[in-house]
C-alpha cells in the first residue's frame, strides 16, 4: 500500500529530486509542473544536492554559451554521483528544457552520465521515462507529439501551491510560429499551441482557491493564443482575461510576453475595461530599424510599433512599458543603431532586456554575413542601457508622493519589513502593518530607489483577501 501523505510503497524509502531551474518564467512554471508530476508518483522535492536519487536540470537556450554550461554542469553532476556510489546510493540524471530539445540525441552521445533527456513536450511522460532510465536504459524523448501534455499532467499540488506564494505564473500558450531568425522557440517548443479555456480555468481556481491573488499568463507568444472555449467557439486572450477575472479569490491578472502582431482590438479593449488587468504590459520591440526589422522577420514596422503604443496607452493612459532589444544584429550600422535609440526615447521603457546579438545555432540569423564587430556592438548596448535605465528612474520618481495599491506578498528582509508589489511590477518595501500577506494595500510612495520603491504606513488602507 502507499502513505497517504507521501505516496511511497509501505516499506521503500521515499525518491528524493532536486530540481535546478534556468530561463524564464515559462521554465519556472514547467519545473513546477514536473515536480507535480513527481509528486504524484511518489517523488519528495528536496533543497540538498547531495540527497537528490534524481537530479533535474530544466534548461534555457536563450542565453549566450547555454549549451556549454549545461554540459559543464553535468561534469560536476557526474563527480556527485560517483561519489554517492561509493557511498552505496545512487543519482538518476535527467536534463528537460530547451537544451535538452536542440541537442535531443547528441547530448547522450557526448555527455554519457545524462540518464534521460527530455523536451519541454514531454514533461507528462517523465514518471514513466524515468522508470525505462532506472531499468538502464539511457531515454531520449524530444517530439512534438499529438498528446495534451497539460491534460496529461496531474493538478497542481495543494502543498506546492500554499508554499508558492499569493503570485502564480500559469501557462496558457507554447511555441511560436513567427520564426524570428534570431530566436530558437520555434524549433526548442514547436509550433504555436494554446490551452482549452476549461483547462485553464480550471488551473486557475485551483490556485486561487490556495492562496493565490495574482495571476501571470504564459506564453512564448502569449497574445496568440485562441482556445476552445464554452460551446466550441475559439475565444482569444482579451475574452479569456474577462472570463479569469470572475475566478473567486483572484485581485490581479497579467501576461507575459506578447507579439505585436498579436496585439488584437480586443485585448486593448481588456486593458480598458478590465481594472484587474494590471496597466504593465511587456511587448518587445527588438530594434528600431524597418532594415533591421526585416532582416529579423518581426513582421512589423517602428511606425506599426509606435501607432500600436498609442492605441494601448488612448485604453489605458496610465499602462507602464517594458521592451526586450538586441543590438548588434547582423548588418546593424550606425544609423540603425540610432534609429532604436530614437524608438526608446519616444516610447519611454519602465523595464528592459538589452542584449547583444549572439547567435543561436539553426537560426537563420546565425548564418547571416556582415557580424558586428564586438566593442562596436558592447558600446551601442551601454549607450541603451544607460537610456533605459534613465527611463526607469525617471518613471519610478514620479511615482513618489503618490498612492499606489501594492499587492502584499512576502515578508521583508529586515524586522517589521514587508515586500509588496505595485501595479506596474515593482517591487515596494512597506511597513509590516500595513497589511497581511495577500491583501491589497494602498499606501503612500516615499522613496525611490532603481529597483524598488518605498513606502511609508500612516496612509495604508488595507482591502483584505
Amino acid at each position: 500500500m502507499r502513505d497517504p501523505e507521501t505516496n511511497a510503497l509501505d516499506g521503500d524509502p521515499q525518491q528524493k529530486v532536486f530540481i535546478k531551474t534556468y530561463g524564464c518564467q515559462m521554465n519556472v512554471y514547467d519545473s513546477e509542473r514536473m515536480q507535480d508530476a513527481l509528486t504524484a508518483s511518489g517523488y519528495a522535492t528536496t533543497d540538498d544536492a547531495s540527497a537528490a536519487d534524481l537530479y533535474l536540470i530544466n534548461t534555457c537556450h536563450i542565453r549566450e554559451k547555454a549549451t556549454e554550461k549545461v554540459y559543464s554542469e553535468i561534469g560536476k553532476l557526474k563527480k556527485m554521483r560517483n561519489a554517492k556510489r561509493e557511498a552505496g546510493g545512487d543519482m538518476t540524471i535527467a536534463i528537460a528544457g530547451c537544451v535538452a530539445q536542440a541537442e535531443g540525441e547528441e547530448m547522450i552521445r557526448r555527455a554519457p552520465a545524462v540518464d534521460l533527456v527530455i523536451g519541454p513536450q514531454a514533461y507528462h511522460n517523465l514518471p514513466r521515462l524515468l522508470e525505462k532510465a532506472k531499468g538502464g536504459a539511457r531515454i531520449v524523448e524530444t517530439g512534438f507529439g499529438l498528446d495534451d501534455k497539460f491534460a496529461n499532467l496531474p493538478a497542481p499540488q495543494e502543498k506546492r501551491v500554499k508554499a508558492g506564494g499569493v503570485s502564480a505564473f500559469l501557462t496558457v500558450q507554447e511555441g511560436c510560429d513567427k520564426f524570428c531568425t534570431f530566436c530558437v522557440v520555434p524549433y526548442t517548443r514547436g509550433a504555436e499551441v494554446s490551452r482549452s479555456v476549461a483547462q485553464i480555468v480550471a488551473e486557475a481556481e485551483k490556485l486561487a482557491a490556495n492562496g493565490v491573488r495574482e495571476l501571470t499568463l504564459l506564453g512564448q507568444n502569449v497574445n496568440a493564443w485562441h482556445g476552445a472555449g464554452e460551446g466550441g467557439r475559439e475565444w482569444g486572450l482579451g475574452e479569456l482575461l474577462f472570463r479569469l477575472a470572475d475566478v473567486p479569490g483572484l485581485k490581479r491578472l497579467r501576461y507575459t510576453t506578447s507579439h505585436p502582431a498579436d496585439m488584437d482590438d480586443a485585448l486593448i479593449a481588456a486593458h480598458r475595461e478590465l481594472p484587474m488587468l494590471m496597466p504593465y504590459l511587456h511587448l518587445p520591440v527588438q530594434s528600431g530599424s524597418d532594415r533591421i526589422l526585416k532582416a529579423m522577420n518581426r513582421r512589423h514596422t517602428g511606425a506599426d510599433y509606435c501607432r500600436l503604443i498609442d492605441r494601448i496607452r488612448m485604453a489605458r493612459p496610465d499602462i507602464a512599458l517594458s521592451g526586450d532589444f538586441i543590438v548588434g544584429f547582423p548588418g546593424e550600422t550606425d544609423a540603425d543603431f540610432e534609429d532604436t535609440m530614437r524608438i526608446v526615447a519616444d516610447v519611454g521603457y519602465v523595464a528592459a532586456y538589452s542584449f547583444k546579438y549572439s547567435p543561436r545555432p539553426g537560426t537563420p540569423a546565425s548564418e547571416m554575413d556582415l557580424m558586428v564587430d564586438d566593442a562596436v556592438a558592447q558600446a551601442r548596448l551601454e549607450r541603451l542601457q544607460a537610456l533605459l535605465a534613465s527611463q526607469q528612474q525617471v518613471f519610478h520618481n514620479s511615482l513618489v508622493g503618490r498612492d499606489v495599491e501594492v499587492l502584499v506578498e512576502k515578508p521583508g528582509r529586515e524586522a517589521g519589513q514587508r515586500i509588496g508589489r505595485s501595479p506596474w511590477l515593482i517591487p515596494v518595501v512597506l511597513p509590516e502593518n500595513s497589511g497581511h500577506i495577500g491583501d491589497v494595500v494602498s499606501v503612500r510612495i516615499v522613496g525611490s530607489g532603481r529597483n524598488t520603491l518605498q513606502a511609508e504606513g500612516a496612509n495604508a488602507r488595507s482591502r483584505a483577501a
